[in-house]
């Protein structure tokens, strides 16, 4: 019978490694400005306070539906207003739902 090695093991931590590391932006619901963090459910103060005055703010409008009578579906996202950044090479996308932040997406450029 075969010795087992740690290879296996090895190469498992690589791949997820890799597989983390070639992740480009995902939504999350913090984000570090500086020193201090911008959290989901901060107010609308707090992303001026941190960020600043937005680059851009638009609102995002649910995509009709194809079928005249299909039911849509409308998304936090949806429903919300977006506040666009541009930090050095990220632009960063704060979503405003009812006065608090609903999401965050920053990606790289």
């Amino acid at each position: 019978m075969p010795k087992p090695t740690t290879s296996l093991p090895l190469a498992l931590a690589l791949a997820c490694a890799l597989g983390l590391a070639s992740t480009p932006a995902l939504a999350s619901n913090t984000l570090r400005v500086g020193n201090q963090v911008l959290t989901t459910g901060d107010s609308v103060m707090r992303v001026v306070e941190l960020l600043g005055k937005p680059s851009r703010k638009f609102r995002r409008r649910p995509a009709p539906s194809r079928r005249g009578r299909g039911v849509r579906v409308i998304t936090d996202a949806d429903r919300g207003e977006q506040w666009q950044y541009r930090r050095g090479n990220h632009l960063t996308t704060v979503t405003i739902i009812d006065g608090t932040v609903g999401d965050i997406d920053d990606r790289r450029r």
